[in-house]
């Protein structure tokens, strides 16, 4: 156990025991995205808890383990990774059954978000045993807080994971997300990021903030415009270390013009103003109200 967390552990029990915990039930763990510290108190208690875990690397996942006390033998953690995750799912589905509580962590972050875990999810959903997430750290939700894009006012934003690997498929990727008026995230591993920052500059002056290595020693939060990311990672090649995820910034909204009434001008200059403003809307479709106060506008008329 790491001496930061000898007190840790005991925390969690006192904190997170007093709740129920059923068997026979799935525990979507999140666990920390760089700093340890970052793991909930819940989390650690469900792993102590859990007759088995399942992992996306039993390596990873048994050094976590160690770091905060918590003891599991070999035979208790199960490898369920991409690429074994149809079979290695049958396998916790018989363990469910049993009436075992079955955890997964992916290596860092929330599973099921650009990490496995969805597939098993579904699987055991679609046996109607029980899921139930403990949330924690995300790099997606982490760089969003500090981007300064994501308010009340805002349209949401789009997760879109990491991007094609192929350079043409990317590429077209890239295209259309030059279309998306609203936030986009997306992740990238280091040794991808300068393919991804040449294909991203083709935006243009959109604003990119780029999170590296979030949460841990070397973190880095910066935002530049699309056009000068090829640029900003040759400046420093500390910049290309470490996991990224980006957040390209939502269009700006376009200015609102001034109607246009032209039709309505034609209409008055020959018709009642109750009449230009009904054939007007006849023509235009828009609204009676809003033709009838631009005309009142445009040129006062007396009742008629």
């Amino acid at each position: 156990m790491s001496a930061h967390f000898v007190t840790a552990l005991a925390a969690s029990a006192e904190a997170a025991s007093g709740q129920h915990y059923p068997h026979g039930a799935l525990y979507i763990v999140a666990t920390p995205i760089g700093n340890l510290a970052d793991i909930s108190l819940r989390a650690m208690h469900v792993l102590a808890l859990s007759d088995m875990i399942a992992c996306e690397d039993t390596r990873h996942t048994q050094t976590l383990l160690r770091a905060y006390g918590i003891d599991k033998s070999p035979g208790q953690l199960l490898a369920l990774h991409q690429h074994n995750e149809a079979e290695a799912s049958m396998s916790v589905i018989e363990q469910l059954r049993q009436g075992k509580r079955i955890a997964y962590v992916s290596d860092a972050g929330t599973p099921g978000i650009s990490d496995p875990g969805a597939r098993l999810v579904a699987a055991v959903r679609e046996q109607r045993l029980r899921t139930i997430p403990l949330p924690g750290a995300s790099s997606v939700t982490a760089l969003l807080s500090v981007s300064g894009v994501i308010d009340s006012q805002s349209t949401g934003f789009v997760f879109c994971g990491f991007l094609p690997n192929k350079p043409a498929e990317r590429d077209r990727a890239v295209q259309r997300l030059a279309t998306e008026t609203r936030t986009v995230v997306v992740l990238e591993a280091p040794h991808r990021v300068e393919a991804l920052a040449a294909a991203l500059s083709s935006l243009g002056t959109r604003a990119v903030t780029v999170g590296r290595e979030l949460t841990k020693q070397f973190e880095e939060v910066a935002t530049v415009a699309a056009q000068d990311l090829p640029a900003w990672f040759a400046q420093d090649a500390n910049r290309l270390r470490g996991e990224f995820a980006l957040v390209l910034h939502p269009l700006p909204a376009a200015p609102e013009t001034a109607p246009d009434h032209r039709v309505l001008k034609l209409l008055l200059g020959q018709l009642p103003l109750k009449t230009a403003v009904k054939l007007a809307a006849e023509i235009t479709g828009e609204p009676k109200n809003t033709l009838y106060q631009a005309a009142l506008d445009l040129k006062p008329h007396k009742s008629d």
